[in-house]
């Protein structure tokens, strides 16, 4: 399961109004190879379901992953920041190992 913080839930469902989606979008996340620790955070809105989605709700947001994806990141909690350091959203992924200084991208 992926959480959301109160932070990231109101940056996603800003961008969601914004999005061309429709209404039965859900919040898409995944993995995939690259980044300078081998494996980067892909997030995205998507309408239509995969074979393989595992799909969550937290706080009212429906998130899927691919089952691949999933492996990598049971547990991970996503949040939004935006300080002085950075803006975005950030992944607390308690499976990876190791980090970019950025923390866009993960190993495990």
């Amino acid at each position: 399961m992926i959480t959301i913080t109160d932070k990231a839930k109101i940056k996603i469902e800003n961008l969601m109004q914004e999005s061309d989606k429709g209404p039965d979008q859900f919040l898409r996340v995944s993995v995939k190879s690259g980044g300078c620790s081998g494996l980067t955070y892909n997030i995205d809105f998507d309408n239509e379901s995969k074979s393989d989605d595992q799909f969550f709700e937290d706080k009212g947001i429906r998130i899927a992953l691919d089952m691949k994806s999933f492996l990598y990141l049971a547990g991970t909690e996503l949040d939004f920041t935006d300080g002085l350091t950075g803006k975005g959203f950030a992944f607390n992924n308690p499976n990876a190992s190791r980090s970019c200084a950025c923390g866009e991208s993960f190993s495990v």
